[in-house]
């Protein structure tokens, strides 16, 4: 008997060794915090780490007694097996620092402008129209405004910017750790930002994580992802400026003044409650702002509310879109007296206008993507050019491309068969693959291209109705069409889109290129698109969850935080229901200029500009 109680106990020291093999010894002392894996209250079979908690009591080697301070039973006892400690985490911020790429403008916009330098009167551009005694008229005008025209962001006393998220409890985001040197460039521009008095210190229970952009320049750009936020904000139904209805009354002015305001959303501040939504975290603390940052949701109808409070009783002779102003005259007298009414209006708000940007006395100017002035009013050609400079295909597939997208509308285009005939017997079966273009293909071909580009294919937009973009991208380039909707329930387009991918941007993934066409498409798109809700039709179905886009792809992060400023709907189409965009994606031939404007106003001659009534 004895022989196998030592037996016994050998073998059973023998596997505790071996059980324990991986173990480590933990004890923890009184008010250590803690998790504890507790079951889970839907499913008692589950557990989850929960706490942090604190414990209260060692009662042995293995057993504590530990305070649940959110739980109904305040202190429970746990076996150390069920507790691990917890180790606090500071505060950090989520960090995005790729490589930057020669690629023109970024068009994400910097939150923290250079603001230091000054902006002297003399770089104001004034027309060559006006005579030297003109000239030195404005100048006489302009130089009691001095102060006014500055880099420096003024601080308007005429609004304040909310934040409404009714009873929603407060977001505190998840933030990543940030080291080295994107650490020390995060802390230079919150300092320089403290020194500005755009932002202070902050106790809110609500935080947004910060992104850093990589600048051409070596320096970076700061960020805040407020995502997560604007879901939750309620939208401001302020409308916005009719784009048609500002070019109809400045195209048959003779003297045209503009001017743009210094960062305008950096003027306007934000009351107390907003002041604690827009925290965002860093290592340095939690700060928020004191004025309106960009990518928060409602801040263009704050801002729209603002400058037509500016411009009451001047709609006569001054429109604002935005922060672009204009003041229109028919004489240089009412022009040089109601360009200082202007001034003084902004003067009085505590605004600031950037002075490079201004032009005085003009009898032509560029206004939300026109040339208006002297009677005329030029629309951007660059919408139809895409298809009017289309290249002849050389292939069976470029051949399929064209008749796809033409064929769209071919409800639209009497006789669209017989026209298109001596084009789609290219693509019988049989012909060879590189095709034989003869004389009646190509007045085929130039008969659709010009149908394509005129009534009723081609429609003016109607601002009282929801807009759809079409966009896509192919191995060689991106194209996008905006259409609206007739009354028949009949899609028409609007403004064509065509763009070719640089090198670099040819070896981009589907996902990138896909998404590059739609920042692009609404960047070009903006004047018809910001302010009003619409929708955009993909045939790529992960862009549809682009705006829950973590870190993991810096260059999608960024694009999807400059997408933050549109109030739309990204839908998944199939290929088949995406013609128009594909084919503009694989259309060949140089790149041509791109659309930058507006809205075109009722009725516009494609061959040029159309009549004003004066």
């Amino acid at each position: 008997m004895g022989l196998a109680r030592e037996n016994l106990a050998r073998a059973q020291k023998k596997q505790k060794v071996w059980y324990d093999r991986t173990a480590r010894a933990r004890a923890y002392a009184t008010g250590d915090p803690v998790m504890v894996l507790i079951p889970v209250r839907k499913n008692k079979l589950q557990a989850a780490w929960e706490g942090p908690f604190k414990v209260v009591k060692q009662l042995n080697e293995v057993n504590y007694v530990v305070e649940l301070s959110n739980r109904a039973h305040h202190r429970r006892v746990y076996h150390v097996n069920m507790m691990k400690p917890y180790y606090a985490r500071g505060n950090v911020v989520l960090a995005v620092c790729g490589q930057w790429e020669e690629q023109g403008d970024d068009p994400l916009v910097d939150l923290f402008p250079g603001t230091r330098a000054g902006s002297p009167l003399e770089t104001i551009p004034l027309s060559d129209q006006l005579t030297p005694a003109q000239q030195a008229e404005v100048r006489g005008v302009l130089h009691p405004y001095r102060q006014l025209f500055s880099n420096q962001p003024g601080r308007t006393n005429l609004t304040v910017h909310r934040v409404q998220t009714g009873s929603h409890p407060p977001i505190r985001c998840s933030p990543f750790r940030v080291t080295g040197k994107t650490a020390q460039d995060l802390e230079r521009e919150v300092r320089d930002m403290l020194a500005l008095g755009v932002i202070q210190p902050s106790a809110s229970p609500w935080a947004s994580p910060v992104v850093l952009v990589p600048k051409k320049d070596g320096s970076v750009r700061f960020c805040v992802d407020y995502r997560k936020l604007n879901a939750i904000t309620v939208s401001d139904a302020y409308p916005m400026p009719r784009p048609d209805e500002l070019l109809d009354k400045l195209g048959g002015a003779r003297y045209l003044t503009t001017m743009d305001l210094t960062k305008g959303y950096w003027q306007v501040p934000l009351d107390a409650d907003a002041r604690l939504k827009s925290a965002f975290i860093t290592p340095l603390g939690l700060y928020e702002f004191l004025t309106l940052p960009v990518g928060l949701k409602g801040a263009l109808a704050t801002f729209q509310r603002l400058v037509d409070q500016l411009l009451r009783g001047m709609q006569s002779f001054a429109v604002a879109y935005i922060d672009d102003i204009c003041v229109f005259s028919q004489t240089w007298e009412d022009h040089v007296s109601q360009v200082r009414q202007v001034l003084d209006r902004l003067q009085g708000a505590g605004l600031t206008v950037k002075a490079e940007k201004c032009k005085v006395g003009m009898a032509e100017v560029s206004y939300l993507g026109h040339r208006v002035g002297s009677g005329r009013l030029k629309p951007e050609p660059a919408k139809v050019e895409v298809i009017r400079d289309w290249p002849a295909p050389h292939t069976k597939k470029q051949v399929q491309a064209f008749i796809g997208m033409a064929g769209y509308y071919r409800r639209f285009v009497p006789h669209f068969s017989a026209i298109a005939t001596p084009i789609t017997e290219l693509c019988k079966k049989g012909k060879p693959d590189k095709v034989v273009w003869t004389k009646q293909c190509q007045e085929a071909f130039r008969a659709l291209k010009e149908a394509l580009v005129s009534g009723p294919v081609l429609a003016n937009p109607d601002f009282d109705k929801p807009f759809v973009v079409f966009t896509d991208a192919s191995d060689m380039g991106l194209g996008a069409v905006l259409m609206q909707e007739d009354e028949k329930g009949e899609r028409h387009p609007i403004v064509y889109l065509s763009k070719k991918l640089l090198p670099r941007e040819q070896h981009y993934v589907a996902i990138k290129k896909e998404c590059l066409a739609m920042v692009w498409a609404l960047k070009k798109l903006e004047p018809y698109l910001f302010g009003r809700h619409f929708t955009v039709y993909t045939d790529h179905s992960p862009l549809t969850w682009l705006h829950q886009m973590k870190g993991a792809n810096a260059k999608l992060l960024r694009w999807s935080l400059l997408l933050q400023d549109y109030d739309m709907d990204v839908v998944h189409v199939k290929g088949n229901a995406n013609l128009i965009a594909d084919a503009l994606s694989r259309r060949g031939g140089p790149e041509l200029p791109q659309v930058t404007g507006h809205s075109d106003p009722a009725q516009f001659s494609l061959e040029g500009g159309r009549d004003v009534r004066m």
